[in-house]
């Protein structure tokens, strides 16, 4: 049996399935059907979809069973995203922070000076800011000489 494809192998248009055939009972209905999006894959990108469902969506898993690299993976299931007709949106790159910046970032996070959502997103854009607990600017504040009153 021959795998339907969407692409037509003379011209390359569109295809329409115009009938469908019962193996049980041999009932026919004729008409005009659409193919579903997954139609527009050719071979190769079906393939990659098919390791990608049975890796449960794991792209580096799905890479290493197809003996790709991991930026190779990726770039496939970019070919196949625009293929089913949906844009590709870049993914931020992350930024590197020096260790001594995100131990910081996990120290705040601990003391529980800083929230996980600050945390992550200072982890990921790379501002890393030093937040000062209430009781300890009170501290510093009892350090400081009083101001002198006026006479």
């Amino acid at each position: 049996m021959y795998t339907a494809t969407n692409t037509c192998p003379v011209c390359g248009g569109e295809m329409m399935v115009t009938g469908l055939e019962c193996r049980a009972c041999a009932s026919e209905l004729r008409g005009r059907f659409a193919l579903g999006r997954l139609y527009r894959l050719n071979p190769e990108q079906m393939h990659f979809v098919e390791t990608l469902i049975k890796n449960r969506g794991q792209v580096s898993k799905a890479g290493d069973e197809l003996d790709l690299t991991y930026a190779t993976a990726r770039s496939r299931l970019d070919d196949v995203i625009e293929a089913l007709g949906y844009e590709v949106v870049p993914e931020e790159e992350p930024v590197a922070l020096s260790p001594e910046k995100r131990k910081l970032v996990l120290e705040q996070l601990a003391q529980g000076d800083i929230s996980s959502e600050e945390a992550i997103e200072m982890l990921r854009t790379g501002q890393v800011k030093v937040k000062v607990k209430a009781k300890d600017k009170a501290r510093a504040g009892a350090d400081e000489p009083a101001p002198a009153e006026a006479a």
